[in-house]
């Protein structure tokens, strides 16, 4: 069972001073990944808890992978339809080649309307455009020589591609992730709203002639009670989790180190 966290990429708490503290924060106690959030347009009227403020999660990442050594980096998740597919390909193989492969991709297909509205592009053709996002990607990390709107062209560095993790919801997140992925990121503390999904994802990755599915779980995990925080660990575990990403509000790198001693503690025994 991996175990990394999510850092708080948005309002106050993204400042470079906090932002690079606790990555590394997160670093010398030896978890195994960071992971950030991405939204790029948020609207006056739903900007609580952010301030509308965001950082861009493949930026941000890139300047983690230069800030630190070992700690992985994960997108949690980035959302296709907003980006030209190339750019972000060249973007994502960048961070890739100088993180020395320490890049995880979690990809979504958004949901915020407003969102959309503000980058031109139709909320109806977000499957769509995930979808061929994705398939480009694969072909870009699969060959030195691509093409794209007719025009060959070289795709270099070619590191080795990160994984991907598809979120969102059963059926169509399952879909996506056998088609184009190695796994599912749900974003749940609830183990039992997992089990039959994992049920189904394998067998989509049996039934696609592909390994054993990661499950990659997005969760909330209370910091009051250790039992009751290493229970919630536990279960998510037994229902197939292999890889658990913990998020929670923090005001500063002080308080994000007392999560992780925390967490260190009480719930990375309990998945160990």
């Amino acid at each position: 069972m991996k175990l990394g966290i999510a850092l708080r990429s948005m309002g106050p708490q993204s400042s470079r001073e906090t932002f690079l503290a606790c990555a590394r924060a997160a670093e010398d106690a030896d978890f195994d990944d960071v992971w950030v959030q991405d939204h790029i347009a948020i609207p006056p009227d739903n900007a609580e808890g952010s301030g509308g403020r965001y950082l861009d999660p493949l930026g941000a990442l890139a300047f983690l992978a230069g800030a630190t050594s070992r700690i992985g980096l994960g997108t949690g998740v980035i959302n296709l339809p907003y980006r030209a597919p190339l750019p972000t390909a060249k973007v994502i193989a960048t961070l890739q080649e100088l993180s020395g492969g320490r890049l995880s991709l979690g990809i979504g297909a958004g949901w915020m309307e407003q969102e959309f509205r503000a980058l031109g592009v139709p909320l109806s053709e977000r499957g769509r455009r995930t979808n061929q996002t994705l398939a480009f990607f694969l072909q870009c990390f699969a060959n030195d020589v691509v093409e794209a709107n007719g025009q060959k062209f070289l795709f270099l560095p070619r590191p080795p591609r990160p994984p991907i993790y598809v979120g969102g919801s059963a059926p169509h997140a399952l879909v996506r992730a056998a088609r184009f992925g190695d796994g599912w990121m749900p974003m749940t503390s609830n183990a039992d709203s997992l089990r039959a999904p994992i049920v189904e994802l394998r067998e989509r990755f049996a039934a696609a002639g592909k390994g054993a599915p990661a499950v990659v779980v997005l969760a909330g995990i209370s910091r009051d009670d250790p039992g009751a925080a290493a229970a919630s660990a536990r279960r998510l575990a037994d229902a197939g989790a292999t890889h658990l990403v913990l998020a929670g509000r923090y005001a500063d790198a002080d308080e994000f180190r007392r999560g992780l001693e925390f967490l260190a503690k009480h719930v990375r025994p309990a998945v160990a």
